[in-house]
């Protein structure tokens, strides 16, 4: 796939509202993170899923660091959560996996996430879909990553800000 201006590599294309992003190499997923960091204002919700080795922890990794974080971003799989200072507030990676199912609601009220939000933290949450509600609402972003090959990935993006990456 190319992009509009005919460059190979990390391509771009569009299905129903939602942008859809080669990323043929890590490389490539770095900089889609950048992008994303670029878009993002205090108090966003961003919604990472995808199967097992996706690429959500890496993605999350690399936003952080287009947000400005230094400190090592590991994947809060077992902490849910992890707060970093960033350029544009505070940043809260948060990871789901651990919590889902019938005590979600539960869990989502006792981290305070909602009320995170509401103070104008950025949320960047692993396996986040279905839990839209207890995180405030509608997300700025969806990113749904696929594995397409060893280090290939194919982002599928959408939410109110996926127009605004470039």
């Amino acid at each position: 796939m190319s992009d509009s201006a005919g460059h190979s590599g990390a391509g771009v294309g569009v299905d129903s509202g939602r942008r859809l992003y080669r990323l043929p190499t890590r490389r490539h997923s770095v900089e889609l993170g950048a992008k994303i960091g670029r878009v993002l204002a205090p108090g966003d919700l961003v919604i990472l899923s995808g199967d097992l080795g996706a690429g959500k922890t890496f993605l999350a990794r690399a936003i952080a660091r287009a947000l400005g974080v230094a400190d090592r971003v590991p994947s809060p799989t077992f902490t849910l959560v992890n707060e970093y200072p960033c350029a544009i507030g505070t940043l809260l990676h948060v990871d789901l996996y651990r919590v889902r199912g019938e005590n979600l609601a539960l869990e989502l009220s006792r981290l305070g996430l909602y009320q995170r939000r509401l103070e104008g933290s950025l949320l960047v949450v692993e396996w986040g879909e279905g839990a839209e509600s207890g995180l405030g609402g509608r997300p700025a972003l969806t990113v749904a990553l696929a594995i397409a090959g060893e280090h290939e990935r194919i982002a599928c993006i959408g939410g109110q800000r996926a127009s605004d990456i470039l």
